[in-house]
């Protein structure tokens, strides 16, 4: 699924549906990935509900973002800016591997040199 702008989205979840999205356009990515990002998701909603979304940017890095709708009482947005920052910091790893994914192997970038294994 393509966004507006170059943007990508590759997975997320929605508390108002229940439901979760994987672009199977990422299918070649390891599945115990692709399970760290539905658990992610999902416990993402479930927290602090309203849409969740990771997205790779034209740029290939990617971002998180986080949406409700206009009359959801419901939804924490306090709480959804702080819990996108605790996944930065605890997955910053893991969102550096899928950015490097994207420009790798979708934009077709040369890798410089100090990434190279």
């Amino acid at each position: 699924m393509a966004m507006s702008e170059g943007r990508m989205i590759l997975c997320g979840a929605n508390a108002y549906e229940k439901k979760y999205y994987y672009n199977e356009a990422f299918r070649q990515i390891p599945q115990s990935v692709q399970d760290e990002l539905h658990i992610i998701c999902v416990l993402f909603t479930e927290e602090v509900g309203g849409i969740f979304t990771i997205i790779f940017e034209p740029d290939g890095s990617v971002s998180l973002e986080t949406d409700a709708e206009e009359n959801d009482m419901y939804y924490d947005e306090i709480g959804s800016g702080l819990l996108v920052k605790e996944i930065w910091r605890k997955r910053q790893e893991l969102l550096a591997s899928l950015s490097l994914y994207y420009r790798v192997l979708i934009l077709r970038e040369e890798l410089p040199e100090w990434e190279e294994a």
